[in-house]
């Protein structure tokens, strides 16, 4: 649908493009930009996205500039001169930046050819990344009423799309939306002990490419290290991993040095590798939305591939307890808003724009708080416009002692305080009088059980004592604040969509299990219903249509069910462990052990094995 949409925005039309992942939306307002005289303004939420695209259009030599969080004054009105006097084709803007009066002037002075608005479902109080930063969009209509928009978004069902129209004031919009239906796409859904074993048995014929998602860095590492050994080729892939790494990995794994890519969802944006055969979550997606963009990142050459959920039981308790129960209310909000202007020393009535090295363990353990209600709550605030988090991985301290080492010894005779972090980094660290060093602070922090921001202190004290040379990179992320210190009354104003946001992530949840649990409508009808397809026919190919049961015969499942019940009275085990100690086939050993579930003889442990009733 790509020339059809260029051509209605070439026409000046108000355009409306629904594009599934992968669908080529970037294409879609890029080349109208470039054929048309004048500026295009692209309204973003994701600032990692802004930065690859003005990358990718530099490399081509095409000129493109992205303002966002941290810039000085002087720095911003220099960009905004250089968008309106410097022949650029391109100016990237978090919806953020349309607050400001300064930004606005400048538009109008723009000659501006198109508006692009990305993730446009963002501005709908239904869609599932609602972002009230997203109404300040309609300024621009105002600021040059005869300039079309075009708003491109992968998730909207069919309430959100004619909410994001009417919120955008677009007029008479031509409306492009592609089917979401993926005949070469079977969608499996498996309940599974040992998810490991699982992956093997599905990847162990498998020629192409895969990727397993996973939730946290910590299990990427594990799972990946697992693969290893069972000798399928992996990588891992998180948000921790830095910049050029990650460029790496990813085209390592695009040439095929790794089949296997585990990742968390920071593994999304511009993965565009069309032989992927299996997307394989391991752990209960926190939306349908979400889990459609990553599942459909499978088959996108056409062919045939397997989008695989495996999950078992405490999966379903676990994915409430992240994205339901760990919910920050609106008093958690005030608390943590508070906390964080003093952590960062932020006086009543100032901060708005201001940029902040932030470190999200040391913030916890400075106050005590429960990391994953914490975390919850610094995205809420990110998503609901009052701060921005950047994050900016890859980043450490660096430096090196410029006196002996017998004056460093006598100054910590002389300067008690910094002698256990002076000695600690010196154990640690050999050669940090000959060359600078790069060195951990969270390490010398467990090392020594003091806080980072103490250690910051000395360090500096140390440096300005002309001990050491520093070169301070504290933190992995950075903070920017997008509205000046009010305390209760900043988190009073967005209260509404607080409640609304926790409502709608509950909502979500139950969607994602709802999907689990139906194992009677075809998975792929299910999946674009809920995006408002309701004509879809059965695939033929997901695990309700073609749910690849063993063919069993009556007596052969009797004597497998008292084969595994004797197995069972000896101890707990899985699947994988009574399938290797009895001679049946897998797939027959797996019917039956459902039959003994669905006869109440036999259920699932605390671990995931299976014991007798």
């Amino acid at each position: 649908m790509q020339e059809e949409i260029i051509s209605s925005v070439l026409k000046k039309k108000d355009t409306v493009a629904l594009l599934p992942t992968g669908g080529g939306k970037t294409i879609c307002f890029q080349v109208p930009a470039i054929v048309n005289k004048g500026i295009c303004i692209v309204v973003s939420p994701l600032v990692a996205l802004m930065n690859d695209q003005v990358r990718d259009l530099k490399n081509r030599r095409i000129k493109a500039l992205a303002i966002v969080g941290g810039i000085s004054f002087n720095e911003l009105s220099t960009l905004l001169d250089n968008a309106i006097y410097g022949d650029y084709k391109f100016l990237y803007l978090s919806p953020e930046r349309l607050r400001q009066e300064i930004v606005q002037n400048a538009i109008r002075q723009m000659s501006v050819n198109l508006f692009a608005i990305d993730e446009a479902h963002c501005i709908s109080q239904w869609g599932n990344d609602f972002r009230p930063s997203y109404k300040q969009i309609n300024i621009l209509r105002v600021l040059h009423p005869l300039v079309p928009i075009i708003a491109l978004t992968a998730t909207a069902t069919p309430e959100v799309l004619t909410d994001t129209i009417a919120q955008l004031k677009l007029e008479l919009p031509n409306i492009f939306k592609e089917s979401f239906i993926r005949e070469n796409l079977s969608y499996r859904v498996q309940k599974e002990a040992d998810k490991i074993y699982r992956i093997q048995q599905l990847l162990k014929h498998n020629t192409g490419s895969a990727i397993v998602y996973v939730r946290s860095r910590k299990s990427a590492v594990e799972v990946s290290n697992q693969l290893n050994s069972l000798g399928i080729t992996s990588a891992y892939f998180h948000g921790g991993i830095d910049s050029e790494d990650k460029l790496t990995r990813l085209e390592e794994w695009r040439k095929g040095t790794y089949s296997v890519m585990v990742a968390t969802n920071a593994f999304g944006m511009g993965i565009d590798h069309p032989n992927v055969r299996f997307v394989i979550h391991i752990q209960i997606p926190e939306s349908l939305e979400s889990y459609f963009q990553e599942a459909g990142r499978a088959g996108r050459d056409g062919k045939k591939a397997i989008a695989v959920l495996l999950y078992n039981e405490y999966d379903k308790v676990l994915v409430k307890k992240q994205f339901v129960d760990s919910r920050p209310t609106v008093k958690d909000l005030k608390i943590l808003y508070r906390k964080l202007n003093n952590y960062f020393q932020i006086s009543y009535g100032e901060g708005e724009f201001t940029e902040h090295s932030f470190s999200f363990i040391d913030f916890c353990k400075t106050y005590k708080l429960n990391s994953l209600l914490i975390y919850n709550g610094i995205s809420a605030l990110d998503r609901l416009g009052i701060i921005q988090l950047s994050k900016q991985f890859g980043r450490k301290s660096i430096l090196k002692f410029i006196i002996s080492s017998e004056k460093i010894l006598l100054y910590f005779e002389q300067n008690i305080s910094s002698s256990v972090i002076g000695k600690t980094i010196l154990r640690l660290y050999g050669g940090i009088f000959d060359a600078p060093i790069t060195v951990n602070l969270e390490l010398i922090a467990s090392k020594t059980g003091q806080s980072i921001s103490s250690i910051i202190n000395l360090l500096q004290k140390m440096e300005r004592d002309n001990v050491l040379e520093l070169t301070l990179h504290i933190t992995d992320a950075s903070i920017t604040f997008l509205v000046p210190r009010e305390d209760d009354k900043t988190i009073n104003s967005i209260s509404k969509e607080i409640r609304s946001l926790n409502q709608k992530k509950e909502k979500e949840v139950s969607f994602v299990l709802q999907y689990i649990e139906n194992t009677k409508t075809c998975k792929s009808i299910q999946l674009v219903q809920y995006f408002g397809e309701k004509n879809a026919e059965p695939c033929g190919i997901c695990s309700v249509c073609n749910p690849q049961r063993a063919t069993i015969n009556k007596k052969e499942a009797l004597l497998i069910s008292e084969k595994i019940i004797q197995l069972l009275k000896e101890s707990e085990m899985n699947s994988r462990e009574i399938s290797e100690k009895l001679t049946f086939t897998e797939n027959n050993i797996l019917s039956v052990l459902q039959l003994l579930l669905d006869a109440n003889k036999i259920k699932f442990n605390t671990k995931n094995q299976y014991c007798l009733i």
